[in-house]
């Protein structure tokens, strides 16, 4: 997949990006390959499928979540900088924060953030239950992301401190989570969990190998 082709197929979804998103993700790629030669960033037996596999699949949330504007997010483990870079070129308006325990991989995910020229896109080195113990990020995010992390009962146990009582956990997943849901179902009783299976017009992988979009929400933040 091209750049070209990762737009017609965006466009095909209703996910609209502009030519300045555009160059700003291929830049973002075009990093993430160099650097990913050096520190393993991402699967190195995906990175010719880089734009369909990664970034593509990072954007295709935007296509079955709304988020409200200047919406406040972060994203638990980011790694490379995936799905926090994308999301926020795409939605330039969004406060993004990209949380990343690895030293190395921090320093380079800000570097990445730096050069999109996004004035709300920021790093932070730190473990994520250290974050969710820290008031002032308590109750602060409209939505976390979190993709090929942990469990959906260990995602939920880290982002409900951060979370407003309004706010929702988006977990990319794949395959057969039917034992999380029930173990985290069982550890947050209020949980209202939709899971969305990836269909994108123009990108069949994403159907065949069963990739999943959980959204989670908790009617009662007390039991965080």
């Amino acid at each position: 997949m091209d750049l070209a082709q990762l737009w017609t197929i965006c466009a095909a979804n209703g996910i609209v990006l502009e030519a300045q998103q555009l160059k700003a993700l291929e830049r973002y790629g075009r990093e993430l390959r160099y650097w990913n030669e050096r520190i393993n960033l991402i699967s190195r037996k995906d990175i010719e499928h880089l734009y369909e596999r990664h970034i593509l699949h990072a954007l295709a949330a935007l296509k079955y979540i709304t988020l409200p504007p200047k919406a406040r997010c972060i994203d638990i483990g980011t790694g490379g900088g995936l799905p926090g870079i994308p999301l926020a070129i795409a939605r330039p308006d969004v406060h993004m924060l990209l949380v990343e325990a690895v030293a190395k991989k921090a320093r380079l995910v800000a570097l990445f953030a730096a050069h999109t020229g996004l004035p709300h896109l920021q790093v932070k080195r730190a473990r994520i239950e250290e974050l969710a113990t820290d008031p002032a990020y308590q109750r602060a995010f409209d939505c976390a992301f979190a993709r090929a992390v942990a469990p959906l009962p260990r995602l939920l146990q880290w982002a409900c401190p951060l979370l407003k009582p309004t706010g929702m956990l988006v977990a990319y997943k794949g395959g057969d989570i039917a034992g999380e849901l029930n173990a985290a179902s069982t550890l947050f009783p209020t949980l209202q969990a939709t899971v969305h299976r990836l269909q994108l017009q123009g990108a069949p992988w994403f159907e065949q190998n069963q990739k999943l979009l959980v959204v989670c929400r908790l009617t009662e933040q007390g039991e965080c």
